[in-house]
């Protein structure tokens, strides 16, 4: 066998880059991977934003200083359009900074349809020609491509700069930071932190609106699935009457970032925070049983929905507990036994069986049983064999006029769900994460991170699953809630927030070993990285001040409820 040939060499000067769609492209070395993506000639849509640098994201300002193996993120990736969307905030803050230096804007949530809520503080409203002259500059620094630069200053610096700027939730949160120096970002003149990678310009920002939306504004983007054009404005009432409880909420606990919870942390009062928001939820699912008990004289079932990770079990089990003080007797029925056989259930598009789809369902043998026992008949209820996949006959029941049976699962908001019942029986409550405490007043945590790390938690407690399996998992929870939830969630009659103040700090302990055990190199560990990341700014609390009755013990564990099961004894 011939030894391969050794000879000597000179220091490479280029670098080659391969794309992983199969272009190989050589150049000096420390050349921007943007660069080499704009001579590869990529498609102008979906954007590219950023890209995967051997396994791990960087921004395209990355400087490529030996042989990569790279691939672009566009619009069309979960990733890509993180990107994206933070840099079009910054876009809007900045302008919004130099057109209105004395206004501050709080970006408060997202909106499903693709928008970012916003507000302004103390001050009325932006006006509707006050938007156009924002979104009429955003547009012109667009087309001037101006630079996105980043800069690594030290946290002395950075206290300094907030402070001059009456950035006081952020100069909470720098209280929490553990590194010497703070990543931030520069447009023009505007200097500010914004969590997270950005695009290298104004040039890559090219789909947004500004609307006015309820008492503040909407700054409008692409989704995923549609990433080359803005979707249609969605008004969500009652949504938005649960943020402005939640701000009430915020309000009254004296808590309103990252920030100022991470000083009840430090100063030894979690207890009574924990407690008040505790508390501030009993009495909201009690407002929701009084409310069923003042029509009890109509309605037999209560459909309890929401998304992944949302809480629904332990609210369906306290709000029984409450309906039981008004003398109802709540009935459990599950959902899930009402599959088809196993070999009938949907498949999705990769060939999967689809256990997210309504048609998943009996929808005949659900709505035929429903109807039969809410007359007062005896009905051989179904129970879902999940080893063999068929439906089996279970025990015969009967319930008196004193009961209301309460249904929990992802497609009671769906009409399609009930169409041979009465309307006029049925009460749907809605139950999600739909807030969450933001880093300060431009860096929001989106409430899918606080409810995908409830699951890893939960996942691993009770399920044996690690938290690389959960990650893997989500996108596929993620297109099943925007195909079968979401769609149908203004549909409630009332809505329950389950998403507690200080439930990130008692979590981070126990979900950063879960994150660190998944090894590089893995799309899983992208995502591990970035919740890493944001859960740096969090103090942490120990769970033992958790109630045992809280919603958040059915992740953490520990929960008294766990083995309570509302209606078993008739």
């Amino acid at each position: 066998m011939s030894q391969p040939q050794i000879f000597p060499s000179q220091p490479r000067t280029t670098a080659q880059i391969k794309f992983s769609n199969g272009q190989v492209l050589e150049g000096p070395l420390n050349t921007t991977i943007e660069t080499f993506v704009k001579a590869a000639n990529f498609p102008p849509e979906p954007i590219p934003v950023a890209c995967l640098v051997e396994g791990e994201i960087r921004e395209l300002t990355y400087h490529a200083n030996r042989d990569l193996n790279v691939h672009v993120l566009t619009l069309a990736d979960g990733d890509g359009m993180r990107v994206y969307r933070r840099s079009l905030a910054f876009l809007l803050v900045a302008v919004a900074a130099e057109l209105f230096p004395d206004v501050k804007i709080t970006i408060d949530y997202g909106l499903n349809f693709g928008g970012l809520y916003c507000e302004v503080e103390d001050r009325p409203p932006f006006t509707e020609p006050e938007l156009k002259n924002i979104e009429t500059r955003m547009w012109e620094l667009v087309q001037e491509n101006a630079p996105i630069v980043k800069e690594r200053i030290p946290v002395e610096d950075a206290k300094k700069i907030f402070e001059a700027s009456g950035a006081n939730s952020r100069l909470n949160l720098l209280k929490a930071r553990r590194k010497s120096y703070l990543t931030t970002y520069k447009l023009g003149n505007f200097r500010g932190y914004m969590h997270g990678y950005k695009v290298p310009s104004t040039g890559y920002l090219r789909i947004f609106a500004l609307d006015p939306y309820y008492k503040g504004f909407v700054l409008r983007y692409p989704r995923i699935n549609w990433p080359n054009e803005l979707q249609p404005r969605v008004n969500y009432p009652k949504l938005i009457n649960v943020f402005d409880e939640y701000g009430t909420w915020m309000r009254k606990l004296g808590i309103r970032s990252v920030g100022k919870l991470n000083e009840v942390v430090r100063t030894g009062d979690m207890l009574e925070t924990i407690l008040v928001a505790e508390a501030l939820q009993e009495q909201r699912i009690a407002q929701i049983a009084t409310l069923i008990a003042s029509v009890r004289h109509r309605v037999k079932l209560v459909l309890i929905s929401g998304p992944s990770s949302a809480g629904k079990t332990t609210f369906s089990k306290r709000l029984a507990i409450q309906l039981l003080a008004h003398g109802i007797r709540p009935m459990a029925v599950a959902l899930d036994d009402f599959f088809v056989n196993r070999h009938e259930t949907p498949r999705d598009e990769d060939g999967d069986f689809d256990y997210e789809s309504l048609y998943a369902l009996n929808l005949g043998l659900f709505n035929k049983t429903l109807l039969e026992l809410m007359q007062g008949g005896s009905v051989t209820m179904p129970q879902y064999n999940f080893f063999t996949g068929h439906n089996e006959p279970g025990e015969t029941i009967s319930i008196s006029n004193e009961h209301m049976i309460l249904i929990e699962g992802i497609h009671g908001m769906n009409p399609e769900l009930v169409t041979e019942l009465p309307a006029e029986k049925i009460f749907r409550v809605y139950v999600s994460a739909i807030t969450q405490l933001n880093l300060d007043r431009h860096n929001r945590i989106p409430t899918t991170d606080t409810r995908l790390i409830r699951r890893i938690i939960r996942d691993a407690r009770h399920r044996g699953y690690t938290a690389k399996d959960t990650i893997l998992r989500w996108p596929k929870v993620r297109q099943g809630e925007y195909t079968w939830i979401f769609p149908y969630q203004e549909n409630a009659d009332i809505m329950f927030n389950s998403a507690l103040v200080y439930e990130l700090a008692v979590m981070k302990p126990l979900v950063e070993p879960l994150l660190l055990q998944i090894e590089p190199g893995k799309l899983e560990h992208i995502e591990a990285k970035r919740l890493l990341s944001f859960l740096q700014w969090f103090e942490p609390c120990a769970s033992d001040l958790v109630p045992d009755n809280s919603l958040l013990r059915e992740f953490i564990g520990g929960s008294v409820l766990r083995t309570y099961k509302p209606g078993e004894k008739l």
